[in-house]
């Protein structure tokens, strides 16, 4: 619907109810944001139904607006002539009392200013008791709602079915004709209703009053718990960070519109929001392994069974996992095929046929795709779904020192994904046996901590796979030092890969009790501008000005390499906007108003500091996209400082085991002498979690502790004892190993 014919629609309930109240006129643009538009802030919170109240629109108005967002009718006229004729006791479906549709030229303002409604269908001031307008029990019209009821959850049901979900459903034509005729035999049962006498309008409110005080006093904590989940004034989420994490999240990332739901469960949509941080991700470290000299290719996502089973161990480890293809169409497939849950089986066979020589090594190979593992643990968006987002690269030497020289350099690169672009500090390692990538001699990692759950989350990893695959998949080539050519070397493999996971500990590390919050350099957008500071007594000259500056400063900073936006939009208000991009974490918003212009400076506001006294700065118009590009800088630097030091602040030392499960469940991570061992790790994970039942935990889950990694780096190494903390155990070979609970 065009704003204009939406204007004239919202006008006109305004002003019906308006001048029977006497109150001021309302806020369009509110009525438009909140009423039209309802993807935006469908449902309605407590603060806009006070907000109609206040204007002298009833519960009945606000719910027909309401209504009128989630159905999105393509006669909105008739369908508020019909909703306020059943509420006045009219004639459904006629139009008169509906403002004729303006001429689409005209301004916005114009059509609405001049709307005057033919008929007043006046509202009732209390509503009707709840089964005044039911059929009676039994009856054939009864009958006819219940069909029609069902026959829409039926067709809902087919929807859904085809793929369909949500609003695509509500707005199949099926399903809205179905509703339609649903509509009309309510309104049939209603208008058969006797009428209610005006002696008992009174009586009928003040019961409502009495019994709506009774239930308040009867339900204190449940009023208190509803309220909580308003989102509050000013923007924000419902969900506190530290009250609850997992529903924290799950409202920012939706607010924030990084995902959509979808109807396949583990499964959803990453929305542009996302995908320009998965491309920012993606674009770094595709230039990095480029001037390694990886190559990027692509191989099918379905990998024949026979290949999987080559390697019995890797086969093992993603069985429960693994989804496979059995059929097409009616007719089943011969030979089942899996989709990839990883590429090292379905790209190693066409290795072997390349590989003849030593001349064709090394393959330095990367492909960017999606992997499916059908997780039956509880999926999370982004970091544990069925199927994801990755980069795989996959390499054979001719020697193994060029191999694990790799491995290590792939890390480094992995961990400045983290501590360069999403300003996170990580602990680079190697896993232990129990945590190694089947099929590899040994597995190094990236490990991140999310200070709100008190757990490590992997960051990456980098496998070396040594001879085991090339052996399997017969990926040999002529030793060069045989001078008879007849003896035969294996090659020395890798594989590594980083996944949209990154996006998901981004927001857990650093988002906030506003939302989103974006390091500067993963930000799709990495500045807003928002000119402000118009009035009714401006001037054109500064109304002219303000639009020329605003766009001169967005132009600068394009040319200058910051992805920026410039938020003109006349429709929203300053302060909805600066609600609506710190939802979505954009790093930097620049205010400019005609004061500012006057004076040659302008506002930043750094997202990522709360107070929004303390996050404001002073730029100057002459040194304006230095100061910008300093100023993002500062963020991210001040954003990682500051993750750091809460990290290193959780991390303990201890020797011994009488200090690990108090450390563990105060929420910090433990570096401990450990010796390796699978099994002592084994009874180390059940140990920690038994001594978890009885206490407090920070975070909630009371899971026992798993080895995270060996750190690499020697700060981490200080004083090892020559005992594993574990009590029973006497083997040697011990190393300070990181543990703690992960995701």
């Amino acid at each position: 619907l065009e704003p204009i014919y939406a204007k004239s629609v919202f006008f006109w309930l305004a002003e019906k109810k308006a001048r029977r109240s006497g109150s001021p006129d309302m806020d369009l643009n509110h009525l438009v944001t909140i009423g039209l538009f309802g993807a935006k802030r469908a449902p309605l919170s407590s603060s806009d139904i006070e907000y109609f109240r206040a204007h002298g629109v009833d519960d009945n108005l606000a719910d027909i607006i309401t209504q009128l967002a989630k159905q999105k009718p393509a006669d909105p006229y008739k369908f508020i002539a019909d909703a306020v004729a059943k509420l006045g006791g009219g004639v459904a479906g006629s139009s008169k009392d509906a403002p004729s549709k303006p001429a689409p030229n005209k301004s916005a303002e114009k059509p609405a200013a001049k709307v005057e409604p033919k008929a007043k269908a006046v509202a009732p001031k209390a509503a009707a008791p709840p089964r005044a307008g039911a059929p009676a029990p039994g009856s054939d019209l009864e009958a006819q709602i219940k069909a029609v009821g069902d026959e829409i959850r039926a067709v809902k049901e087919k929807l859904k079915g085809q793929g369909l979900s949500g609003k695509d459903i509500n707005a199949h034509g099926d399903v809205t004709s179905l509703v339609a005729k649903l509509s009309e035999l309510k309104a049939a049962g209603a208008g058969d209703a006797p009428a209610e006498t005006p002696a008992a309008k009174p009586a009928a409110k003040a019961e409502a009053k009495e019994k709506a005080k009774k239930e308040k006093e009867k339900k204190p904590a449940a009023t208190s718990t509803a309220v909580s989940k308003n989102p509050a004034k000013g923007g924000g989420v419902a969900i506190k960070k530290a009250d609850d994490v997992p529903e924290w999240y799950s409202e920012v990332i939706m607010k924030a519109q990084l995902i959509e739901q979808y109807p396949v469960k583990g499964c959803f949509i990453l929305r542009p929001w996302a995908y320009k941080l998965w491309e920012q991700i993606q674009g770094w470290f595709d230039a990095k392994i480029k001037e390694m000299e990886v190559e990027n290719c692509y191989f099918p996502m379905f990998i024949p069974k026979c290949y999987m089973e080559k390697e019995s161990d890797h086969l093992d480890d993603f069985a429960p996992e693994l989804a496979m293809v059995t059929k097409f169409g009616n007719q089943e497939i011969e030979e089942p095929v899996a989709i990839r849950p990883t590429s090292e089986t379905a790209m190693y066979a066409a290795y072997s046929n390349w590989v003849q020589s030593h001349r064709d090594l090394p393959i330095k190979l990367n492909q960017w795709c999606s992997v499916v593992r059908w997780e039956v643990k509880q999926t999370t968006p982004f970091l544990r779904t069925r199927e994801f987002l990755w980069q795989e690269g996959h390499t054979a030497f001719a020697d193994k020192a060029s191999a694990e020289k790799e491995v290590l350099e792939i890390l480094d690169l992995y961990g400045r994904v983290y501590e360069e672009l999403l300003a996170i500090p990580v602990v680079r390692g190697t896993k232990t046996k129990a945590e190694t990538f089947p099929g590899a001699d040994y597995t190094t990692t990236v490990e991140a901590f999310i200070p709100a759950t008190g757990r490590a989350i992997q960051g990456a990893t980098s496998h070396h796979l040594g001879q085991n695959f090339s052996k399997m998949f017969g990926i040999t080539f002529q030793d060069p030092k045989d001078p008879t050519g007849k003896v035969f070397e294996h090659a020395h493999q890798n594989s590594w890969g980083l996944t949209q996971r990154t996006i998901g500990v981004m927001v857990m590390v650093h988002g906030d009790d506003k939302g989103l919050v974006l390091p500067p350099r993963v930000a799709g957008i990495q500045v807003v501008i928002v000119p402000l500071g118009i009035k009714a007594t401006s001037t054109d000259t500064e109304k002219t000005q303000l639009a020329e500056v605003s766009m001169n400063y967005y132009m600068q900073l394009k040319q200058a390499g910051v992805r920026v936006h410039l938020d003109d939009d006349s429709t929203n208000s300053p302060g909805w906007k600066f609600n609506h991009w710190e939802m979505k974490g954009v790093p930097l918003r620049m205010e400019l108003g005609p004061m500012d212009i006057q004076k040659g400076e302008f506002v930043m506001a750094k997202r990522h500091i709360l107070d929004p006294k303390a996050a404001k700065v002073t730029g100057k118009h002459a040194s304006m996209v230095a100061d910008v590009q300093r100023t993002l800088e500062d963020i991210h630097n001040a954003m990682y400082e500051g993750a750091l030091k809460e990290r290193d602040d959780r991390i303990a030392t201890i020797d011994e085991w009488k200090d690990f499960s108090p450390n563990l469940n105060s929420g910090k991570l433990v570096m401990v002498p450990f010796c390796g061992d699978k099994e002592c790790e084994e009874k180390m994970k059940d140990k920690s979690k038994e001594e978890a039942q009885d206490v407090e935990v920070a975070g909630g889950l009371k899971m026992g502790a798993k080895s995270l990694c060996v750190p690499h780096e020697a700060k981490y190494k200080k004083a090892c004892p020559s005992k594993c903390i574990y009590p029973d155990c006497h083997l040697g070979n011990v190393q300070r190993t990181l543990f703690g609970r992960s995701y």
